[in-house]
């Protein structure tokens, strides 16, 4: 299907050519950019109701602004397409989010119009306040500008940006985004906050009303401005609580104003430029905005897949076989089916209700499960507290996420040794999201902590039993269960419980010279090399380990004691994961092998498909096959030389 840009948006390769153009032509390119978003997404994927949701704001930044001399700082990311589509890089958008395509996020090695790479929320103050504090210094007179969600406010990171910046002189702006959604509905004080605030009908008017006398007294720019700030501040202090938040910490505040005017954020950008310091715009938007059904449905749209855009019907793969479902779901189900028989147990989530799929537990046990808003730090030490009381929290963060985390796990929950059980979802390569979101280094970063009990499901039933066996009262020990993003391989997965000794792998089969020790779903990839490899008359023994940490030594010392040929296959980088604790088993134990480690290599990961992703780091079905044909190769050829 060939897609073309309307007739303005055609013309503007880069934001030179949009300021060309006269302020009434901004309404047509805001239409047809949104139409190009539309258009590509509904063929191609990507995320969708973020970039619909500023539409205008984007055009206005680029109108207004001198980028990328100028520094515009995007949050999270999503958000970004209209920025990438107007500064050059329209006419590769198809490839948006594709193996060697343009990335779904901001990048710096992409494009000099992306001050700053993001994938995580709330960095976008702190990245823009460090950028406008080096232009002071430097005597350069560039504008930084923050784009920030409502949703990603919620984090301390934010909060401690806006605390730092009201202290400095640095010329920044923070625009707001306040369309009352991240992925999911916004939770928390700050929504109701910020609800107050657009919601003030006495405010909104009389603010309103005063900016239209002011606009037609015959006095000049300057005394208007000074009159205007001095009657904004007299009138948010006697009918709204809209200052109190940001003025407090020293951010001259504006708005909240229509996000999808224009022409209003054309003239408020152009004012707000010529006002030094920091200072915070208020924008109202809609997440989804021009599609009827996006603005309807925000969470189901904000990354739908492919669809019809006329129906809106979402295409769905229609599988041979009845499907097995994704770990996602097994976990979310299964956390109702727990906390039917156990009373003391509790879900907690770090507003990914829906990704994590705890919002089954959310619907069934409303105050047993909660979404605390993007703040990791204080889901991990919430945890914590509440198991001082003897609750069992299953605390489901991404991996990626959870790196945010780091401290509280250790200072929090390990030190005082808290039986909060972390289930860390999109463990390993999560696809199109790339290295932002892929859960390559909690292997590492969790086995060097002491008494941490790791584990990792080759599959659904085996997910269901360590949720089981992790909420034993016998278990007294940080207990993590990592899993990957999307589909098992168990269509009738919702077998019976059955505790799972700790530190106890399992031998899927027995084989001749060469072992492959697996750790969680890439033991899958290993079960299907095997069948290849067993056509050839090679037949490798395969064991499912389960526990990095502790690991198996029973079983390791079975391995290394008939095996001289070991490949371990791991979803997570190899520097000092998985394969590195087989390893140092060895080196322990004064055993000599050869071993090849299969995982993650000590490098960034681009985007693609998890099906390239595999295939390019080397784990897959194929690339295990062809590691245990080399191994068996060069040992033949050792043992030919030597003879």
């Amino acid at each position: 299907m060939e897609i073309s840009a309307g007739p303005l948006l055609s013309r503007i390769n880069n934001p030179d050519d949009l300021k060309k153009l006269s302020r009434e032509q901004l309404h047509q390119v805001c239409d047809e950019l949104r139409q190009y978003i539309i258009d590509v997404v509904s063929v191609h994927g990507g995320h969708f109701g973020a970039s619909l949701g500023v539409v205008e704001l984007s055009v206005a930044l680029h109108y207004v602004y001198n980028t990328p001399y100028d520094q515009l700082v995007w949050d999270v990311g999503h958000q970004a397409y209209g920025h990438k589509i107007l500064t050059g890089r329209r006419d590769n958008f198809m490839s948006n989010r594709k193996y060697k395509g343009l990335s779904g996020f901001p990048k710096r090695s992409e494009s000099e119009y992306d001050t700053f790479g993001v994938g995580h929320s709330s960095t976008s103050i702190s990245a823009a306040l460090g950028m406008a504090i080096a232009a002071r210094l430097k005597n350069e007179n560039r504008k930084s500008v923050a784009v920030i969600g409502d949703g990603a406010m919620t984090a301390g990171l934010a909060f401690e940006a806006m605390n730092h910046a009201g202290v400095t002189d640095a010329d920044m702006l923070v625009i707001l985004n306040d369309n009352c959604m991240s992925i999911d509905p916004n939770v928390g004080a700050l929504k109701e906050y910020l609800t107050d605030i657009t919601t003030s009908h006495t405010y909104n008017k009389f603010r309103d009303d005063v900016w239209n006398v002011l606009g037609k007294l015959p006095v000049g720019k300057t005394f208007t401005r000074e009159m205007a700030s001095k009657m904004e501040a007299g009138l948010k202090g006697m009918v709204s609580k809209s200052s109190n938040l940001f003025e407090s910490l020293k951010l001259r505040y504006f708005g909240p104003i229509d996000g999808h005017n224009i022409t209003k954020l054309v003239d408020t950008l152009k004012d707000l430029k010529d006002i030094p310091g920091p200072k915070l715009l208020h924008i109202i938007t809609v997440k989804g905005k021009g599609y009827e059904l996006a603005e309807k449905d925000q969470t189901k749209w904000h990354a739908p897949g492919l669809f019809d855009k006329v129906t809106g019907e979402i295409f769905k793969k229609t599988p041979a076989t009845k499907p097995a479902p994704k770990y996602q779901d097994v976990f979310g189900k299964t956390m109702i089916e727990l906390a039917e028989i156990n009373e003391r147990i509790m879900g907690i989530t770090p507003a990914m209700p829906s990704g994590s799929s705890l919002k089954f537990m959310m619907e069934a046990m409303p105050k047993r499960a909660l979404d605390v808003g993007i703040c990791e730090q204080h889901a991990v030490t919430l945890s914590a507290g509440l198991a001082t009381q003897g609750m069992k929290v299953f605390c489901n963060i991404y991996s990626s996420f959870m790196q945010r985390a780091y401290d509280q796990v250790v200072h929090d929950v390990a030190i005082q040794k808290l039986p909060v059980v972390f289930c860390l979802d999109r463990a390993g390569l999560v696809g199109e999201d790339g290295p932002t979101h892929h859960g390559a280094y909690d292997i590492p970063f969790f086995r060097c902590i002491p008494d941490m009990i790791i584990s990792a499901p080759m599959n659904e039933q085996e997910l269901r039993n360590l949720m089981f066996t992790a909420q034993l009262e016998k278990i007294k020990h940080p207990f993590v269960i990592r899993y990957p993003r999307g589909e098992g391989v168990m269509p009738e997965w919702q077998t019976p419980f059955a505790e799972i000794e700790i530190g106890k792998g399992r031998k899927i089969k027995d084989g001749k010279d060469v072992a492959i020790l697996s750790f969680g779903h890439p033991g899958n990839f290993v079960t299907a090399a095997i069948r290849e490899l067993r056509t050839e008359g090679i037949d490798p023994a395969h064991y499912d380990m389960r526990f990095v940490k502790p690991i198996d030594e029973a079983m390791l010392h079975e391995v290394y004691g008939k095996y001289n040929m070991i490949i371990t296959v791991e979803d997570g980088t190899i520097v000092g994961g998985f394969g590195s604790a087989v390893l140092e088993f060895m080196n322990s134990n004064n055993y000599s092998a050869d071993v090849k480690m299969l995982g993650i290599p000590d490098r960034i990961v681009e985007h693609g498909t998890l099906k390239e992703l595999h295939r390019e780091c080397g784990y897959d079905a194929q690339a295990i096959s062809d590691a245990v044909r080399i191994i068996i190769k060069e040992k033949t050829q050792h043992f030919t030389i030597a003879g």
